[in-house]
C-alpha cells in the first residue's frame, strides 16, 4: 500500500513575512492520517484552525493567502504557497503548521529552507492510504485577451507532470529560458525546482512599500531585477529561475486541492488567483476527478511513491 506521510517530530523556524516584514515563529508538527495541511494562528487569543484547501482562498492577488471557509472578514495566513510546494515535492499528507502571524516566512524566497526544515524533522509513513485526485476529463480557465491573456489547463496524466510558459518582454528575463516542463520526483523538485526564489522589479518596489506591501522583501529573499539586469550579485541558481519559480508557486497552489494530483498541468503566464480558478473549477465539476489509492505501490507514477533522499 503506498501510504500517507507526515513527519517524525517537531522543527521550527524564525523569519519575517515577505508582504508585511513582521517577525514570525513557524512550528511544524505532526498530524494524524487524514488530517491534511492544517495552520493554526496561534499568536490570537482563541487559536484558528485553516485547512489548507482551495476553498480556503480568500485572497490570491500576489500570494495565496487562507482563512477558514474563504471568508475575507477572519483571521487569514498569507503566502502559504512555497511551504505547501515544499510539502507537495517531499510528498508530506498531514501536518500542523503553527504559525505566531499573518504571514508565512519569505526565509530565502524560494522552498528550499521549508524542505530542510521538513526533512530535518523526518517523514514517517503512516498507517493510512495516500489519497490522490486523478483527474480524468481536460479543466480549462482563460482570461483576458491578446498580450494580456493567460490560461491554464488540466489533462489526465498518470504521474504530475507540469508545463510553463511565462513572458515578461524583459531583457534580464527574456535572456533566460521561458518554459520548463517539469515532471514531479521528490529529488528532481529538490534539485531542479526547490531553489527557484520569487522576483521582483524595481519599478515595482516603491509602489508596493506605499501600499504596505513587500515591506519583508530584501536581497536575501528574492531575486531583484531593475530595468535591464538582475541586480543579486550572485546572479541566478538556475538560467532559467524565473520560469521555475512560477513552476514552483503551481505546484504548492495545486497542492490546495487537498491531495496530490494526478494530472498534467500546463499554464501560460498563470499565477495564484487562475491557478485557484483552475482548481475550484475542476473540484466543481464531479465527472473530472475520482479519487485513488494504490494497494500496490508499483502501479503508482514512480516519482510520487518514492521517499525523497535526504539532502
Amino acid at each position: 500500500m503506498l501510504q500517507q506521510r507526515t513527519l517524525k517530530s517537531i522543527t521550527r523556524a524564525i523569519g519575517v513575512g515577505l508582504h508585511s516584514g513582521q517577525r514570525v515563529e513557524l512550528t511544524l508538527r505532526p498530524a494524524a492520517p487524514d488530517t491534511g495541511i492544517v495552520f493554526r494562528r496561534v499568536d490570537l487569543p482563541s487559536p484558528v484552525e485553516i485547512a489548507a484547501t482551495a476553498h480556503s482562498v480568500c485572497d490570491a492577488r500576489l500570494a495565496s493567502t487562507l482563512s477558514p471557509g474563504g471568508d475575507p472578514d477572519a483571521p487569514k495566513v498569507n503566502t502559504v504557497e512555497h511551504l505547501m510546494s515544499a510539502c507537495a515535492g517531499l510528498g508530506i499528507d498531514n501536518l500542523v503548521v503553527d504559525i505566531t502571524a499573518e504571514e508565512v516566512p519569505i526565509l530565502d524566497g524560494s522552498a528550499a529552507s521549508f524542505v530542510y526544515l521538513l526533512q530535518s524533522a523526518g517523514i514517517e509513513l503512516q498507517d493510512a492510504p495516500k489519497r490522490f485526485l486523478r483527474v480524468i476529463r481536460d479543466v480549462e480557465v482563460r482570461e483576458g485577451e491578446g498580450v494580456s491573456r493567460k490560461w491554464a489547463r488540466l489533462e489526465p496524466f498518470h504521474g504530475f507532470r507540469l508545463a510553463f510558459e511565462i513572458e515578461f518582454r524583459h531583457p534580464a528575463v527574456d535572456q533566460t529560458g521561458q518554459r520548463v516542463v517539469f515532471e514531479m520526483d521528490a529529488a528532481r523538485y529538490k534539485q531542479e525546482i526547490a531553489r527557484a526564489r520569487t522576483f521582483g522589479f524595481t519599478k515595482d518596489v516603491e509602489m508596493m512599500r506605499s501600499r504596505g506591501l513587500s515591506l519583508g522583501g530584501s536581497m536575501d529573499n528574492a531575486i531583484v531585477v531593475d530595468d535591464h539586469r538582475v541586480l543579486n550579485a550572485e546572479g541566478l541558481r538556475y538560467d532559467d529561475e524565473f520560469v521555475k519559480h512560477k513552476i514552483l508557486d503551481a505546484i504548492g497552489d495545486l497542492y490546495l486541492a487537498g491531495h496530490p494530483l494526478l494530472a498534467s498541468y500546463t499554464a501560460f503566464k498563470s499565477g495564484h488567483a487562475l491557478n485557484n480558478r483552475l482548481l475550484r473549477a475542476l473540484l466543481a465539476d464531479p465527472s473530472a476527478f475520482e479519487t485513488v489509492t494504490f494497494e500496490d505501490e508499483k502501479l503508482a507514477p514512480a516519482g510520487l511513491a518514492q521517499l525523497a533522499p535526504a539532502w
